[in-house]
């Protein structure tokens, strides 16, 4: 499992590079006692604080204290906080504001709305 996400999080970071982002995967970042996201890239005028989770099911839950870190750690570090969740082999990215909330205080991403909420890679960047 840990594998899964830690390939997936390589992979962002591929991305970003590829596209004259500078990036870098946070090892340990769900294990930290300090906030940090999963992905941290930025080009010098945009920068991004991801949490990226990769799935084979319907829907990908965001944990209330996940998000809260992300989100605390972004302004601190002025960074977009980002939800990235690869569903099989796509990648959909995600502003916090677009998303559901559970009674639990979860964030939930639904494969089926993923393309009309979720954002592709080259329009994050652009």
């Amino acid at each position: 499992m840990k594998a899964k996400g830690s390939n997936a999080e390589r992979q962002l970071v591929a991305m970003f590079w590829e596209k004259g982002y500078a990036a870098i995967r946070v090892a340990g970042s769900g294990s930290s006692r300090f906030p940090c996201p999963d992905v941290l890239a930025s080009n010098g005028q945009k920068t991004f604080a991801v949490e990226a989770k990769a799935t084979k099911t319907e829907y990908q839950y965001f944990r209330k204290d996940q998000i809260e870190q992300l989100i605390n750690f972004s302004q601190v570090f002025n960074a977009e906080p980002i939800l990235a969740v690869k569903f099989s082999s796509k990648w959909y990215f995600f502003y916090l504001t677009n998303l559901s909330i559970t009674k639990k205080g979860e964030y939930v991403v639904k494969k089926k709305d993923a393309e009309d909420i979720g954002i592709y890679f080259e329009e994050l960047i652009s």
